[in-house]
């Protein structure tokens, strides 16, 4: 998706706005935001596998 200059370029212009204190925290609430949206993400799709392989119950109406 990006290639290493790319990488640095968004890295120094970070750098610039949150300097070198913030930047790590910054990183770290970033990784931790991505690695929760993996986990809905992988949460919803077994969901959707779970209803999807459910047999469809077929009801008959006795009058």
């Amino acid at each position: 998706m990006f290639g290493e200059m790319d990488l640095v370029l968004i890295g120094g212009v970070a750098l610039l706005f949150f300097g070198p204190s913030k930047l790590p925290e910054l990183m770290k609430g970033l990784g931790k935001g991505l690695r929760e949206f993996k986990k809905a993400q992988h949460d919803f799709s077994e969901e959707i596998k779970k209803t999807a392989d459910v047999p469809e119950v077929k009801t008959t109406k006795t009058e």
